[in-house]
């Protein structure tokens, strides 16, 4: 069974019309371009693997960059497109592309690479992504001291709104289909919806799902993350799904000198081809301004196809859990615990003995 999701999942990459989508996606590719030209001096004459290439355009970038050879490497037959690729850009004599899985190449007299760049991130970061692969290259190929691009990746959730697969319903062309919708929301139950969510359509903080580190992390850390959250709703409103999308960060080898490249995919930022992964929960709930919002999410990797991820939402009871610290909510004893952190508390006290103390006037 694994090795046939194997051979399904590296046969996807040879549809060009996904390639298409992720070139023509600029945050994402321009994030690469930047994150590679910014570190132009450290490139500059070193060994680079790209893993999982693609067309070859991040291996390109490299050797714009000055890398004096990359291995490009890909398991999918897309690897004859991106040696035609490296030809027409002239870069024949730095890039080697590599038909293989990253698994099973071995490279001249046991080569280690400067830096290990891969786009390598699926839906919601984790599904159907390669993680693995890069960070089984990473331990049989990167150097001591190289770097990762990128070199962390968080992924974060956040409660929300859903208009388009609630409100926009209600009336279509003066037909109410609200049972309609109540039935395509049914459907949506047994897998996150990918979908384009405007920044006002999150109704809470979001907390940190997940935080990667991909120059130090193991593979046996990928298998499971949790997160249980309380949050303040920011503002009134329906409360729908749960939001999750993920950002990545790439290294600044400047000492300082230049500026860290993020890829952000979260409602606030450009649109991407991952778009946002939303949990449609199955029944709505109005909420009011400030009042707490609490679920627990859990992703672990599916034990029959380890590229895949399965997510839990738990919905809890506010009352029921401990809120974090300070919390915006409502509840008296967050207002409580917040007035006192922030200061107001101890000050109004110190207000108070003030004034006691004061000199009493011909009036007192």
């Amino acid at each position: 069974m694994e090795s046939a999701f194997q051979n399904e999942y590296f046969t996807s990459y040879e549809n060009l019309e996904i390639h298409k989508l992720m070139i023509e996606d600029s945050p994402r590719t321009e994030a690469y371009k930047e994150a590679i030209f910014n570190n132009k001096d450290f490139f500059k004459d070193k060994v680079v693997m790209d893993v999982g290439c693609g067309t070859g355009i991040l291996s390109i970038f490299c050797a714009q960059a000055g890398a004096k050879k990359v291995y490009a490497v890909e398991a999918s037959n897309l690897a004859h497109l991106a040696m035609e690729i490296v030809k027409e850009n002239n870069f024949g004599d730095v890039i080697e592309v590599i038909h293989s899985k990253v698994e099973d190449v071995v490279l001249p007299e046991n080569t280690k690479v400067d830096a290990i760049v891969s786009e390598w991130m699926g839906f919601y970061l984790l599904h159907e992504g390669m993680l693995d692969s890069v960070l089984v290259a990473r331990d049989k190929f990167l150097k001591e001291g190289g770097h990762m691009f990128p070199e962390t990746a968080t992924i974060f959730v956040a409660p929300c709104s859903l208009p388009s697969l609630y409100t926009q319903w209600d009336d279509v062309h003066g037909v109410s289909m609200a049972t309609f919708a109540k039935q395509l929301r049914a459907s949506k139950a047994d897998k996150p919806e990918i979908m384009v969510l405007e920044q006002d359509d999150i109704l809470g903080d979001e907390v940190t799902l997940c935080k990667i580190n991909l120059m130090e992390d193991k593979l046996e850390s990928l298998e499971k993350f949790s997160s249980q959250h309380v949050t303040a709703a920011c503002k009134e409103g329906l409360y729908q799904g749960l939001c999750v999308w993920f950002e990545c960060l790439f290294p600044d080898t400047t000492d300082g000198g230049g500026c860290q490249v993020k890829l952000d995919t979260s409602p606030k930022s450009p649109s991407t081809h991952w778009k946002q992964a939303v949990i449609v929960l199955p029944e709505e709930q109005e909420i009011e301004e400030d009042e707490p919002i609490a679920f627990k999410m859990e992703m672990r990797k599916d034990p029959a196809q380890p590229r895949r991820y399965n997510l839990e939402v738990e919905l809890i009871d506010p009352e029921t859990v401990e809120h974090p610290l300070p919390c915006y909510c409502r509840t008296l004893k967050c207002i409580l615990i917040k007035t006192y952190m922030d200061g107001s508390f101890v000050k109004a006290l110190m207000r108070d003995d003030t004034e006691d103390e004061r000199e009493p006037d011909e009036n007192d």
